[in-house]
């Protein structure tokens, strides 16, 4: 497999989340967002993936993208461990907490749209995250064991730790959301989770190395 990345990517780090829970080697191709007024607008990278984003995955003959399509692939080609709970109320709730944050958090403040914002970025991604970690906290408080479902690692805590690090690094006060905090510092404890993580990148810059 090739996965197609970025370090700081949220959407990247799900799955690198995913391959490394299930012990699945890959290459890595790093796409820089930044460089080059942006390597994901190539017109190589764009006929890999015409959303010109990252991640896309090369595997089994197919290229996928879209972060959550590519991590329900890897969970019915390589079911162990599974990252959905086999109770259909806890996998809809899994899906229920993951599509939260993929659909409902984590586009509004992407690269792109905070390009749109212009000096209102980071005030604009503090409201999008505050708001979305409101509903979420509540929700958590009904479903969460040691981790976001129940005490079994799922898809939705692939989703929670890299939409975190993006809260923490615009600054958005994370006080009010106990269980969310409670459950990120046990996902990063994991180490699927910590060779995954942004700061250990082939591509992440020097200074933001762990």
């Amino acid at each position: 497999p090739i996965l197609y990345s970025y370090f700081r990517s949220s959407c990247s780090w799900r799955v690198r989340i995913a391959l490394a829970l299930k012990g699945i080697s890959y290459d890595l191709v790093p796409v820089n967002l930044i460089k080059d007024g942006g390597q994901q607008f190539s017109a190589e990278f764009k006929a890999l993936n015409p959303m010109q984003q990252v991640p896309a995955l090369k595997i089994d003959g197919i290229t996928l993208s879209q972060s959550l399509a590519i991590i329900h692939y890897l969970e019915e080609t390589h079911p162990n461990p599974r990252l959905l709970p086999q109770d259909p109320k806890k996998r809809a709730q899994v899906r229920m907490i993951a599509d939260h944050i993929v659909s409902g958090i984590q586009p509004l403040q992407n690269l792109s749209i905070l390009k749109e914002m212009g000096e209102k970025k980071m005030e604009w991604a503090q409201k999008c995250i505050a708001s979305g970690f409101q509903a979420l906290e509540q929700i958590l408080q009904h479903t969460a064991g040691r981790y976001c479902v129940g005490d079994e690692v799922s898809m939705a805590d692939l989703c929670l730790a890299p939409q975190v690090a993006n809260a923490e690094r615009f600054k958005v006060n994370m006080g009010p959301y106990p269980t969310i905090m409670r459950i990120n510092k046990a996902l990063l404890e994991l180490e699927a989770f910590k060779i995954s993580h942004p700061s250990r990148q082939p591509d992440t810059p020097a200074e933001l190395r762990a």
